[in-house]
């Protein structure tokens, strides 16, 4: 490095909001809707959950990880652009795994587009439940046929998996059913017995069970016997298939992710100490509204383009996969925007030391365990949102269009509430932004349960702006008070990396789990509830811990030349006393 170069900061920043906005735009088309991609596969919720934990957990690991290895080599730009080519192929590899089933009609459209495919769905299954029952007073004796076992299988495919075993187990155990099944069983009027899928939607019917001996039972029940034996042995091999898609998904999820995570860990990382050399550090915490905005518009404009094609893009391939090939489209162009990006290599990293140091400052002070604990929770809560709630929209007959319209409600909401952050803190304190904080992801949540309308859906994520962005204003001005000289951001990085990776997976797997056991609605109040009783704790035991306030010298360094020079003529001041003082002694 010559003493005549150049340095061009802003160009540097120019270059760096562009890739932020088309990085975050190919960001934007495909990850906000990984989960509802790994349904329409044919997932159940439990293995989207691992699938998605899995992903968390390696992003949080492997980022700066990965771009500590990169900086290190100093060939940070190189790798930079062959991860960025290497996550637009394996983004691809998602679009070649096959479903695990050929019949699992969801998933083949979604919303508007999908509502003739779920009504042939209800009425297949409808009609193969009538021809087990004729209505629902009763069984009608004029049914004596037995359904054929090519129907079982149809009706089967169609209806929920916990709903066959219901079906088959008369026929498989020879045992008579009691006289309330005979008479049918009113869904509707037994709101807690409802038999549900995994994705929580059942098309509501009347299915009473033909009595052995009774007036509506078959002569003979060897066939029914027969095809019965023949639809649990497809759902074992059903069960075997979403095995195989699972870990087939799951690989490809991981190797995409082992390119892209340190891309942008990478670039901001050699950003911030390239300023930082020319003393321009100040003018990097804004970078990241460029990023927010090409999310919005990547997730908006994908929704849109999905919305306008139809089911299938050929003969097998959905048109789901769309979100993977924008978002190879846009890594390729966010590789253009990257070759204009500065290079600054330090001497020495210590990325290592420093997480190290971060540990210990958390583990030393009350106030810092506190905010871990929170992003945890508040992580984990999230997390729980971003899985599953475009499945709830899905079943309500939402357009992927909403989908991509609530990605960029919530990022808008906190961007126009940046502004008045200052005030914000010095009105509520830190302590009282983290109480509105998890005040409104816990209202979040409780909206989402108790209604799955797209508009409500919506309206609630512009709490947003309060439960993602004031959250983590507060958060940073408790990082900024135990912080030394230099551990900012690594203590920064530490709380995001345990939010988003530890608090994300805890979330996920959990979330997967109470979703197919007891359905979304439950699983958003028990979040609900999490955070306000964390609320209430949290509370009690801030009050009780002392308020140290560390001296930052760093933010000293920011004073204004007037104090500075106040203070140094004190110093000089007070030693030609001390210096007069100790002559006159001697």
């Amino acid at each position: 490095m010559g003493p005549s170069r150049q340095w061009d900061v802003r160009g540097a920043l120019v270059a760096a909001s562009l890739f932020h906005l088309v990085h975050g735009a190919a960001g934007g088309c495909a990850v906000p809707f990984l989960s509802l991609y790994l349904r329409h596969l044919g997932l159940p919720a439990s293995l989207v959950g691992a699938a998605a934990a899995a992903r968390h957990l390696l992003v949080a690991a492997w980022a700066p990880l990965g771009a500590a290895c990169a900086r290190s080599g100093r060939q940070a730009k190189a790798l930079v652009a062959a991860a960025l080519l290497g996550s637009a192929a394996a983004a691809l590899l998602l679009t070649l795994v096959p479903p695990a089933t050929l019949e699992d009609a969801r998933g083949l459209c979604s919303g508007a587009a999908g509502a003739d495919v779920g009504n042939a769905t209800s009425a297949n299954a409808t009609d193969a439940a009538n021809g087990i029952s004729a209505n629902g007073d009763g069984v009608n004796a004029s049914v004596s046929n037995m359904v054929p076992a090519e129907q079982w299988r149809a009706t089967a495919r169609a209806l929920p998996v916990g709903l066959v075993p219901t079906l088959m187990a008369p026929a498989l155990r020879g045992e008579e059913t009691s006289s309330t099944a005979a008479a049918g069983v009113d869904l509707n009027d037994n709101p807690e017995k409802h038999l549900l899928s995994q994705n929580g939607k059942l098309p509501l019917f009347k299915s009473p069970l033909p009595s052995v001996g009774g007036a509506g039972a078959p002569e003979n029940l060897s066939h029914h016997w027969q095809a019965a034996l023949d639809t649990g042995l497809d759902l074992v091999q059903d069960t075997k298939g979403e095995r195989w898609v699972f870990l087939m998904a799951l690989g490809a999820m991981l190797l995409w992710e082992l390119l892209a995570a340190p891309v942008e860990c990478t670039v901001d990382e050699s950003l911030y100490e390239y300023l930082d050399f020319v003393d321009a550090a100040d003018r990097y915490s804004t970078l990241w509204v460029w990023g927010y905005l090409g999310v919005s518009v990547g997730a908006c404009g994908v929704t849109l383009l999905v919305d306008r094609l139809g089911c299938h893009l050929g003969s097998r391939l959905s048109r789901q996969a769309v979100h993977f090939y924008a978002y190879s489209l846009l890594a390729v162009l966010s590789l253009l925007a990257s070759v204009f990006l500065p290079t600054y290599a330090p001497k020495k990293d210590k990325r290592t030391s420093r997480t190290a140091k971060a540990l210990a400052l958390i583990g030393g002070d009350g106030h810092a365990v506190l905010a871990a604990v929170t992003v945890l929770l508040a992580g984990a809560a999230s997390s729980a949102v971003h899985n599953f709630l475009f499945w709830q929209m899905e079943d309500h007959g939402s357009s992927e269009g909403y989908m991509g319209l609530w990605v960029a409600t919530g990022l808008v909401a906190e961007l126009s509430l940046y502004p008045f952050r200052g005030e914000l803190l010095r009105t509520l304190s830190g302590s009282g932004m983290v109480v509105l904080g998890l005040g409104c992801q816990a209202a979040q949540l409780l909206c989402y349960s108790f209604s799955g309308a797209p508009w409500a859906a919506l309206l609630a994520q512009l709490l947003s702006a309060f439960s993602n962005g004031a959250l983590w204003w507060a958060l940073d001005a408790t990082v900024s008070d135990v912080a030394t000289p230099g551990m900012e951001r690594a203590l920064r990085a530490l709380l995001r990396g345990l939010a988003q990776g530890a608090g994300a997976a805890l979330g996920s797997v959990s979330g997967g789990l109470v979703v197919d056991s007891y359905g979304l609605p439950v699983l958003y109040r028990a979040c609900g509830a999490g955070l306000l009783l964390w609320l209430c704790l949290f509370l009690a035991l801030q009050s009780r811990l002392p308020r140290q306030k560390k001296i930052n010298y760093s933010h000293l360094l920011t004073a204004n030349s007037s104090d500075v020079s106040d203070s140094e003529e004190e110093k000089e001041r007070d030693w030609l006393v001390k210096a007069m003082k100790d002559e006159s002694f001697g």
